[in-house]
């Protein structure tokens, strides 16, 4: 089998190895010597199943040996293997009995994008954010030890994913409770070291092996007998494991260090998995990965390949006209940072990790002193802009809506209750589709409504998000523009920089009887409504402050008042309508259209939107209904 692929596999591969290993007890009956050629079967495999499905592969491509061995090494699933975030696991989900369903994979009622325990056994632990792996195979390591188990626990974590403080939180009490637990860091980006190579294998053989372990455990007997000599002797090996590999941090926090070892390189990590998987107390193995290994095209570009839609068959049928979209509200966004720093030179822009994705390439740039990257920090993040905006500056954080949720407590403590000026841009609002919902922004309008002096708006075009980002920036205290993903419809973007009157909505369609009260880009379809009911339209704009005066006006011109948000409705922009109307005793019939008390399962976007009613023929049928009731 090659290992260099030019492009993806249009028909099913293959893999007659992969065939006996459709699980990990398949995988084990296999002999050593197999293993590399099931690692290019597997790559091929990969590649055919994302081109159908499309999906994250790049991270996935580089963990292939690294999957094999350890399900290879330990017994999976009795022992539990943790995988960070999950962008790499989709190796993992083929050898654990779903190889059949990954062309499924982000649809409809099939297979998850990340590992999830509802799914399978293999699945010890559902992810999707980063930088939980270590704190949930410490807690199931502690489950061991307390049931008397002799299971593992391990951790597979990212280079990337280690840059954010809750993991080393968990590094550090594994420490404290001498946790028999094996953290593997896979290290795709060499971010922490380039001592890569024969050398550091063969050490890492001899460092991870029984017979080394064996030996400093009995010197360490020996030596605390006399005074000083043991710490002289641990310090002497600390300092010459520290010439020769990277880990002195690791050993600080309590750790065996072990590595950097080739993440390619199957015997090496087999012989090194088996030597650490009975040694006791905290493990930590450093592997060095190439992201989108065997592929070219993304070892060349391994964040353009992070992930792909899928693949256009070579013949496709001749393409309906389509009304062509507007640009997508990230590249608003980011075309409206770039404006704002040309005239304000105290703005600042703030990403946890996410240049791309919100669309801050430009800006980074044009403006590389005033871009701050923190990588995967998003409580650094909000604080690191509060600590700005203390001294002068204007910090603008782009953000994910589900990701903030992260950072609540700082939006609250170090921003809000000091009334700084942050301007937060929260992308990724709403259902986002195939991610998934630990990727969508159910939950924005509810946890910043209820924060005193937060300023939050709900943008229902590119014009709109543009006007309120400025308005937002010239705020005296917080405010939050969400906005969803993908692009609007086309509108024409006013250029200014100036804002709009803040709490104020707009009457977009004048009718009878109902009223319709759109927060954000749910108004395309409450205009079509609109028009088969001939009722009144509303763009709300302001989720807080409410716009109170409209409220009361539309409440005394009509029978039913209809909110609709892409938000979960407990808590949301209904919420807040109707809590205004009952404090002011207006006795009026509100119907709340959002997201339901559950959570909405992977999809495309408009399946999704059609699932929870919120797509025109779901907003007209909740309507009818409610008035054929007589309310």
């Amino acid at each position: 089998m090659p290992t260099t692929f030019h492009e993806f596999p249009r028909v099913r591969p293959d893999t007659p190895l992969l065939d006996r290993a459709e699980n990990p007890a398949g995988l084990r009956r296999l002999a050593e010597t197999e293993l590399e050629t099931l690692a290019d079967e597997l790559r091929q495999y990969l590649l055919y199943c994302v081109g159908v499905s499309g999906g994250h592969f790049g991270a996935g491509l580089g963990v292939v040996e690294l999957t094999i061995a350890l399900h290879y090494v330990f017994d999976t699933p009795d022992d539990r293997l943790v995988w960070d975030v999950g962008h790499q696991a989709y190796p993992h989900k083929i050898l654990t009995g779903r190889r059949e369903r990954m062309t499924t994979l982000r649809q409809k009622s099939g297979l998850a994008a990340f590992p999830r325990r509802s799914e399978s056994e293999y699945d010890t632990f559902g992810v999707g954010h980063s930088s939980t792996s270590i704190s949930a195979a410490l807690g199931m390591a502690i489950a061991a030890r307390m049931q008397g188990s002799k299971r593992k626990s391990v951790a597979v974590i990212g280079d990337g994913a280690l840059t954010a403080g809750m993991a080393f939180e968990a590094l550090n009490h594994a420490s404290d409770v001498k946790a028999n637990m094996l953290v593997v860091l896979n290290d795709n980006d060499m971010s922490i070291s380039k001592n890569v190579g024969g050398l550091s294998n063969y050490l890492a053989k001899i460092l991870s092996s029984r017979t080394y372990a064996n030996m400093r455990e009995g010197s360490k007997k020996v030596l605390s007998k006399l005074p000083g000599a043991w710490e002289i002797a641990r310090k002497t090996e600390e300092h010459a494991k520290g010439m020769l590999v990277s880990g002195t941090l690791f050993e600080e926090l309590g750790w065996n260090y072990i590595g950097p070892i080739d993440g390619h390189d199957l015997p090496t990590l087999l012989a090194t998995l088996r030597n650490m998987r009975d040694l006791e107390g905290p493990q930590f193995l450093h592997v060095i990965t190439k992201k989108g290994k065997g592929f070219a095209p993304a070892e060349a570009d391994p964040i353009g390949y992070h992930a792909i839609t899928k693949l256009e068959p070579l013949d496709p049928p001749a393409a309906t006209p389509q009304t062509p979209a507007g640009p997508k509200y990230s590249a608003v966004f980011g075309q409206w940072l770039c404006d704002m720093a040309e005239a304000d030179a105290r703005l600042v822009g703030i990403t946890p990790a996410m240049k791309e994705g919100s669309d801050l390439v430009a800006f980074s740039e044009r403006f590389p002193e005033r871009y701050f990257d923190v990588a995967i920090a998003e409580q650094h993040a909000v604080t690191l802009a509060a600590g700005m905006a203390c001294d002068g500056v204007k910090p603008v954080v782009a953000i994910y809506s589900t990701f903030l949720q992260r950072a609540y407590d700082q939006l609250i403590h170090d921003v809000a209750v000091q009334n700084l000026d942050v301007l937060f841009a929260i992308d990724r609002a709403g259902l986002v589709g195939e991610d998934g919902p630990t990727h969508a922004g159910s939950f924005d309008l509810s946890y910043l409504r209820c924060i005193p002096g937060m300023l939050v708006m709900t943008p229902s075009d590119e014009n709109e998000l543009r006007q309120m980002l400025s308005t937002g920036y010239h705020y005296q205290g917080p405010a939050a523009v969400r906005y969803p993903r993908g692009s609007g419809p086309n509108a024409a973007i006013d250029p200014q920089l100036e804002g709009i009157e803040i709490g104020k909505g707009v009457i977009r369609r004048a009718g009878s009887k109902v009223a319709l009260l759109a927060f954000g880009v749910q108004l395309s379809e409450a205009l079509k409504v609109g028009e088969t009911l001939d009722a009144t339209v509303v763009d709300m704009r302001f989720v807080k402050p409410l716009d109170e005066s409209l409220v009361r006006e539309l409440a005394a011109n009509h029978e039913l008042l209809v909110t609709i948000e892409e938000n979960t409705i407990m808590g949301g922009a209904g919420a807040a309508t109707s809590e205004f109307l009952a404090r002011e005793n207006i006795l009026k019939p509100v119907l709340h259209l959002g997201l339901p008390d559950s959570y909405t399962e992977h999809a495309k976007p408009a399946q999704m939107l059609a699932e929870c009613g919120l797509d025109e023929a779901g907003i007209e049928r909740a309507i009818r209904k409610r008035l054929a009731s007589g309310a």
